[in-house]
């Protein structure tokens, strides 16, 4: 016969058993890669609750309920990159500037402009698929340098108003070509985007044009050219006065925009 003692001894260490398996179980299921699909949608469900048809971002909300920027955070930092396909990784890259730029944004929250987070762009560094990569590394080092596609200047938003609108889905990679042409056309027919005077005959267009000339001169065509090719029914004349407008560097703030609404 079993002492009483005994069984009870047998019984806590099964228990701890159990509890250890369960618990090493959930580590690797916490710290394993997400696959492609699981990390888009995920990133669509958090634009969908956090970022309006504008493309504006409630920076306040999110740091009021943080937990699904935090999972993506987690994700996008153990994201296995290398067993992705090549359209799959240049949709991640996209993808994590995107949730990055807020992620830092949130951090600091409130602020009116990133201009006021020195290095926010080319010091700070932040974890991407087990690399520590600042935000301008993922732009040149991960995409430009990679893909050489000048549609990702409008797919990477930056925080400020004078990016393009945050599209509220994730980048898919078996999706991507259309995305980034959809994307690229929703910019520029945006007459807040490329601002055309017929009166004036000008044309005034966002300084990334300017800044990133080289890459849009890969692709054969610059400036106005490059922009009639996604304004087919609207073309800009070619023979208009092109000129660039002042980067605004105001934070694409859902908050902002109230308040602004507000004051007129």
């Amino acid at each position: 016969m079993k002492s009483p003692l005994l069984a009870f001894f047998k019984f806590l260490i099964g228990v701890l058993l159990v509890s250890l398996v369960s618990s090493g179980a959930a580590h690797a299921i916490d710290g394993a890669s997400p696959t492609p699909a699981a990390i888009t949608s995920q990133i669509t469900a958090f634009y969908q609750k956090f970022v309006n048809k504008e493309g504006k971002v409630d920076y306040s909300g999110i740091q009021r309920n943080p937990e699904m920027l935090q999972r993506l955070l987690e994700n996008i930092a153990v994201f296995d990159v290398a067993k992705a396909k090549m359209p799959d990784q240049y949709a991640f890259y996209l993808n994590a500037y995107n949730v990055l730029v807020i992620g830092e944004i949130v951090a600091h929250y409130p602020l009116v402009s990133v201009q006021e987070l020195p290095g926010f762009f080319n010091k700070t560094s932040l974890r991407v698929a087990g690399e520590r990569l600042t935000l301008d590394q993922i732009e040149t080092d991960k995409l430009r340098k990679i893909y050489d596609d000048p549609r990702l200047h409008f797919a990477l938003v930056c925080g400020t108003n004078s990016c393009p609108r945050l599209s509220r889905t994730a980048y898919v990679g078996k999706d991507l070509f259309v995305q980034l042409n959809n994307q690229t056309q929703f910019a520029l027919l945006d007459p807040a985007y490329v601002k055309v005077n017929e009166a004036d005959k000008t044309v005034k267009l966002p300084e990334i044009f300017k800044w990133y000339e080289t890459d849009f001169s890969s692709s054969g065509k610059t400036g106005v050219l490059y922009v009639n090719q996604f304004r087919k029914d609207d073309r800009v004349p070619t023979w208009f006065s092109v000129d660039y407008y002042p980067y605004n560097w105001s934070l694409n703030d859902q908050k902002q925009e109230v308040t602004v609404a507000l004051e007129k």
